[in-house]
């Protein structure tokens, strides 16, 4: 069956199947190995659902390659697809908000709960002022997030345009040997 797979990989266009050929027939062969001991009936729709998933993928690949987003926006299926560049969903920056608005409440009620209780004891330390309110304490902590979000895009970026995420197409096996005169 591994060899109908790879077969099948070659529909995928080239530079898809450069980068994610090998990953994908190994991950392919670790789920084969998986299913072999199971029955000819579980084993057939295992069959079946692979080679229909490597159909469907290699379609919406060259789908991807030969029409932007806008002329064909309907994916074939609603797997992940395998892509180096970064999808982040616009709900979690709305739910994030609402994470923070929820922990800086709290915050603000475990003060206000603090201060109304007497202590038993002689208080240790400077007072925190009664006028620090949501508002600027959500303000600095948003200011914060932008500023080490501008951070880490920057590092990104410069790690992005130094090439140093393509670590993966090294050989240097093939360099050690090159430079040693084994090559030629």
């Amino acid at each position: 069956m591994l060899a109908l797979f790879r077969s099948l990989l070659y529909l995928y266009p080239a530079a898809y199947r450069h980068e994610y050929g090998d990953e994908m027939l190994a991950v392919l062969s670790e789920v084969q190995e998986e299913v072999r001991t199971k029955s000819v009936l579980r084993r057939a729709m295992f069959f079946s659902h692979e080679a229909g998933g490597l159909l469907r993928g290699a379609l919406e690949e060259h789908l991807h390659v030969n029409y932007s987003p806008q002329d064909f926006p309907v994916r074939l299926s609603r797997r992940i697809s395998m892509r180096s560049e970064f999808r982040f969903p616009k709900s979690t920056v709305l739910l994030m908000t609402v994470i923070l608005l929820a922990i800086i409440a709290a915050i603000e009620k475990a003060k206000a709960i603090s201060q109304s209780v007497t202590p038993s004891s002689t208080p240790v330390g400077p007072i925190v002022p009664p006028y620090v309110s949501i508002i600027p304490t959500f303000l600095i902590a948003l200011a914060g997030v932008c500023v080490c979000g501008a951070l880490v895009w920057a590092i990104l970026f410069a790690l992005h345009r130094s090439g140093t995420q393509r670590l993966s197409d090294l050989k240097p096996s093939a360099e050690r040997r090159s430079s040693t005169g084994l090559l030629g």
